[in-house]
């Protein structure tokens, strides 16, 4: 078990590399920084010659891959970083420092297990993207196909251990600070980012959940996966289809190239609503670096590594809340949270959709760039809090995958309305799944279900009560009062003339 002495060492230095590269600029100016806070931010970066220019990306590069992972989030949200920030950021989705072929291809060799030349052709030296987990290399197979293969960077899976075993440790003080910090719930959200983690260090896991993504997708032919190549792909290489394509990252390129960007929005927003609402099985990783633009106005993701799925009901509670936001029926959407249970029953559904109108108001209709987004995120922290509502890890992946997609869009449409563009679909969708033709086609299903089980309940119950046998059936006896007198002695007593009773019995009528 690691010291606390190392955790907090750990703390420090990260803060000191945050501070060292002017990532708490930021912080230290804000008005709403608690002072206590500014004077730790002012005490880390002492003595350091901290740039003009805050250096983001390379901060959270030189603490470690799972920082990378948070930085690759916020760098599709300019509204909440800011645009600088966002800017700096988008380097670590694919332009980290690389790791030297040499390296590369002496991994590559360990998990193949036999010669690279009687897998691929060629394989480029140099490159096309290095990011957090892994670094990919264009190659050709030996049987002529443009192929990206993908290799886990030696050494990440004890990189991120150790983070997030320190994370763990920090968010279990936080937890213990007060009853505020204990319904954010810290520990279950980094255990939860934990397992996601562990996935996604897995590339057998990735090709599989590549492989079924495509199959679900196929209702949206605007929406492309690339092909695995399973006989070149273990569980550290990942061989998967060429993409030519421009990333949604380079928006002057989309331009120049004359793509459609608000129909590529539109697409990615159904995209997503396809995958977490309709089939619940969600790409969960989906900035600008992995997502690239193809002839047609169409999309193709990579870098299925982090996948979300969601039950049926809980995607059915998703679009009902979301329909409800969109056409004002914040009665419905408040109901739902209590039948979810994310709200405690013993507060007032009326009020919770007072709170949740407050919030939802003001943002209907409006395009995001004009939504004062920070307003709104206080608000929605307010009402948690209000409400007593706890974080629900199980939703945290699609949380942040639903933030990635509406920076994306935002990034190619600024005059976007997510509202508008979903509506269409999750309206579509709820009367499929909840309207009086499902209801009756789930009834049959049920019914069907439960006569098939007929069967097997009668064979249940003849084990249980089997036939009888060859002998006829016993004489029906009265029931006798027995009468315990006691242990000991007399109980034996009674005992062993009841035996002799019987005995002499035999002996007369047998």
């Amino acid at each position: 078990m690691t010291a606390s002495t190392t955790h907090v060492w750990r703390l420090l230095k990260w803060g000191r590399i945050l501070a060292r590269h002017g990532a708490l600029r930021g912080i230290e100016r804000d008005p709403n920084t608690p002072a206590a806070v500014r004077r730790l931010a002012r005490i880390a970066r002492f003595g350091a010659r901290v740039p003009k220019v805050p250096r983001y990306a390379d901060a959270f590069q030189a603490i470690g891959p799972a920082a990378i992972k948070l930085g690759q989030t916020l760098a599709t949200r300019p509204d909440l970083v800011g645009e600088d920030a966002a800017q700096d950021l988008l380097r670590l989705q694919d332009q980290l420092s690389p790791v030297p072929y040499e390296t590369i291809e002496a991994a590559m060799l360990a998990s193949f297990g036999k010669p690279l030349e009687t897998l691929f052709s060629r394989i480029e030296q140099v490159p096309v993207g290095a990011a957090s987990i892994a670094q990919v290399h264009r190659a050709t197979t030996t049987d002529g196909r443009q192929v990206a293969v993908k290799v886990l960077r030696p050494g990440v899976e004890d990189d991120f251990a150790r983070a997030i075993d320190t994370y763990s440790w920090a968010a279990a003080q936080l937890e213990a600070l007060s009853p505020e910090a204990m319904r954010l719930r810290p520990r279950l959200t980094i255990e939860t980012f934990k397992r996601w983690t562990l996935r996604e260090l897995n590339f057998r896991r990735e090709a599989a959940s590549a492989s079924e993504l495509a199959d679900g997708m196929t209702a949206e032919p605007d929406f492309v996966i690339p092909a695995i190549d399973w006989a070149r792909s273990t569980a550290k290489v990942m061989t998967i289809e060429w993409i030519n394509g421009i990333k949604l990252s380079d928006r002057p390129a989309l331009v120049a190239a004359g793509y459609d960007l608000p129909g590529l929005a539109q697409t990615l927003v159904r995209a997503f609503l396809r995958q977490a609402i309709a089939d619940g099985f969600f790409h969960a990783d989906m900035h600008q670096g992995n997502l690239f633009a193809m002839p047609g106005n169409r999309i193709a993701a990579i870098d299925f590594g982090i996948m979300g799925r969601i039950d049926r009901r809980a995607r059915v509670w998703l679009a009902e809340i979301l329909y409800g936001l969109i056409t004002g029926n914040y009665k419905r959407v408040a109901e739902i949270h209590f039948e979810a249970g994310y709200v405690p029953a013993h507060h007032d559904v009326a009020e919770f959709a007072t709170a949740l109108r407050a919030v939802g108001e003001p943002m209907r209709g409006l395009p995001v760039k004009d939504m004062s987004i920070g307003m709104m995120l206080d608000s929605l922290f307010s009402i948690t809090r209000d409400f007593d509502m706890v974080t629900q890890p199980h939703l945290l992946l699609l949380q942040k995958t639903m933030v990635m997609v509406e920076g994306v869009a935002t990034s190619l449409d600024p005059d976007i309305n997510l509202w508008e563009s979903a509506e269409p679909f999750v309206r579509d969708w709820i009367r499929g799944e909840l309207g009086p033709e499902a209801a009756i086609a789930d009834r049959i299903i049920e019914d069907v279900r439960t006569l098939t089980r007929l069967p097997e309940l009668v064979r249940r119950i003849e084990a249980h009560y089997p036939a009888p046998g060859g002998a006829p059936p016993t004489m029906p006896l009265r029931e006798i009062e027995v009468i315990r007198i006691g242990g000991g002695w007399r109980y034996g007593l009674v005992a062993v003339i009841a035996a002799m009773a019987g005995v002499a019995a035999t002996l007369v009528f047998g």
